[in-house]
């Protein structure tokens, strides 16, 4: 497994945790996906999914997420929550 599939989940998980914490809105996470198409050269379905969502669809985009694919980094979730204050 690559370390970016590793980096991707870890961002899912933050994403999942702000999306059903309501810290974040939908967009946010479509315009994360929206950047990955454009620069990674390994495109995903999960990428193309999370692109195509709809922003007023929060539990569709909170699905998506979950079919990120790697390991969860918990020290690195653990300290995007905590600088994002949502820990």
């Amino acid at each position: 497994m690559s370390q970016a599939s590793s980096n991707y989940r870890t961002m899912a998980e933050l994403y999942i945790k702000g999306l059903t914490g309501g810290h974040i809105d939908p967009a946010e996470v479509i315009a994360w996906a929206d950047d990955l198409l454009c620069n990674d050269p390994d495109t995903q379905d999960w990428m193309i999914d999370l692109s195509t969502a709809g922003a007023d669809d929060r539990m569709g985009v909170v699905h998506h997420l979950h079919a990120v694919k790697g390991e969860v980094d918990e020290a690195a979730l653990n300290a995007m929550l905590s600088e994002r204050g949502w820990a």
